[in-house]
């Protein structure tokens, strides 16, 4: 995902905007791995080989969060996983 883009992306379930952006993993001014969060509701979204994956909860699949949380649990605020922002 091109840094740029966070201008432009809002939260799928409350529209809020900006978002914040956890960065794991950059090439230059690409972001590989991360996280795109919304302070207001709370809710996370994984940026995956480039990819945002901007999901509303109905859509998403629990079993690849949790393989995203797994492989970058160390680098996600705890606040996060535990639902208390």
């Amino acid at each position: 995902m091109q840094r740029r883009l966070l201008e432009i992306l809002a939260c799928p379930v409350d529209k809020n905007s900006p978002l914040q952006l956890l960065e794991f993993e950059a090439k230059g001014d690409m972001i590989v791995s991360g996280l795109l969060v919304c302070r207001k509701c709370g809710r996370f979204y994984p940026i995956i080989d480039e990819i945002p994956i901007m999901l509303p909860d109905d859509l998403r699949k629990p079993e690849d969060d949790a393989a995203f949380v797994r492989k970058w649990h160390d680098r996600i605020p705890k606040d996060l996983l535990t639902g208390k922002t």
